[in-house]
């Protein structure tokens, strides 16, 4: 195979390529006993959720998901990710009220993010809530810097168009330069 011939390319730390990953895996189940021998016989209801990290960054890997007992990339992210560069935007995302958990507080950042970016806005992005403010007509301009990576400036508009979950406004969108990739030997 190929991936076999010259290793996993998706398989490294996006942000700083470093191989050394490790899946934290967090698992809630419950199951039916079966009387006579006192072992699981069916399963009622199972959740499983799994992040996948890099040891020397401590970043979680958005582009890989396990499934199946593996490691495995997530077919339309991790090429991105890997291939690309980031890119930092100043934009406005305009989210209605009623979609923002909380806007005061220690939790105001992610629920804001959250809110104009969804699961992007926590999970891949790097975003950071310069502030927000409250419109008339019930709805929250969220001001923010985005770090996001992509290929090129069109991927990462497209890439922050999709996630958008509400009327985006981009002000500026820079390619910044990739951080040093990892080496064996820059290891403490």
């Amino acid at each position: 195979m190929h991936d076999e011939e010259q290793g996993k390319p998706w398989l490294r730390c996006y942000r700083c390529w470093s191989e050394d990953l490790e899946v934290q895996v967090h698992y809630e189940g419950i199951h039916k006993i079966d009387s006579a021998t006192g072992e699981r016989a069916e399963v009622v209801d199972e959740l499983q959720e799994a992040v996948v990290q890099c040891l020397d960054c401590m970043h979680d890997q958005p582009h890989l998901q396990f499934a199946g007992g593996r490691v495995e990339p997530v077919e339309d992210r991790w090429e991105r990710m890997v291939a690309g560069t980031p890119w930092v935007a100043s934009c406005t995302v305009t989210v209605e009220a009623d979609d923002v958990e909380t806007c005061s507080g220690p939790e105001a950042g992610d629920a804001l993010s959250f809110a104009a970016f969804g699961d992007h806005g926590t999970r891949e992005f790097f975003t950071h809530v310069r502030f927000h403010k409250h419109e008339d007509e019930g709805r929250i301009v969220v001001h923010l810097l985005v770090e996001l990576y992509a290929r090129n400036v069109e991927e990462a508009t497209e890439v922050l168009e999709e996630a958008a979950r509400g009327h985006l406004t981009i002000t500026s969108l820079a390619e910044e330069s990739r951080p040093p990739a990892a080496t064996g030997d820059d290891r403490h």
